[in-house]
């Protein structure tokens, strides 16, 4: 069945499609997913949004519900994925809607990822990481990450054994939205923009 709540930004023709899921507490059209999906329109790929069902049905009653169990998150993506050839198709998002494309990364034989502030584990549980399944990873994926990230920090992902076909692209100063401290001199667009360029960056080897 076709979908027909995708927000689709950028050309048809584009070489990438690249189908971009929200994190647990905002939806589609945010600010951050506003911002990578258009950035990545405007470097000539196809952006594609889309919400989980507790997300669209947030949007609908005004009411705030806690994300939908694992298997329905899953089954989400896949109708997505579904929606276009996997051979052209970039998969990922923001934090939990990043980490949901890795776990069915592999399984859908997608071109690559794009995990923008992945949790890599629970805000303060740096002991229990979710890792498992990035060891042995195969799909060409490509990890925005805030090196001060309370749920991935540059010092605790960097003495992981994770898979080789994972590359990193560290925000200065970044937190779980790669926003720095004023200390650090730089802003949140500075970080965002420097990102949208290793999103592109990578992209382009995947073609």
């Amino acid at each position: 069945m076709k979908r027909s709540d995708l927000i689709v930004d950028g050309p048809a023709s584009a070489p990438l499609t690249v189908a971009l899921a929200h994190g647990a507490g905002a939806p589609m059209d945010s600010e951050f997913m506003g911002f990578f999906a258009e950035g990545l329109a405007s470097l000539g790929y196809r952006a594609v949004r889309f919400e989980f069902p507790y997300m669209a049905e947030r949007r609908k009653t005004g009411k705030k519900r806690p994300p939908d169990r694992q298997p329905k998150l899953l089954e989400c993506w896949q109708s997505v994925i579904n929606e276009f050839d996997p051979e052209s198709l970039v998969i990922g998002g923001k934090s939990m809607g990043g980490r949901m494309a890795t776990l069915i990364g592999d399984q859908a034989q997608v071109r690559g990822i794009v995990a923008l502030g992945y949790p890599f584990y629970g805000a303060g549980r740096a002991d229990k990481p979710r890792t498992d399944h990035l060891v042995s990873f195969k799909t060409p994926t490509l990890i925005c990450q805030g090196t001060r990230d309370p749920m991935g920090s540059f010092d605790v992902i960097s003495a992981l054994s994770l898979s080789k076909s994972i590359d990193y692209h560290w925000a200065d100063d970044g937190d779980h939205s790669f926003k720095p401290r004023k200390k650090s001199g730089r802003t949140q667009k500075q970080n965002w923009t420097e990102a949208l360029d290793a999103c592109d960056g990578f992209l382009r080897r995947l073609l």
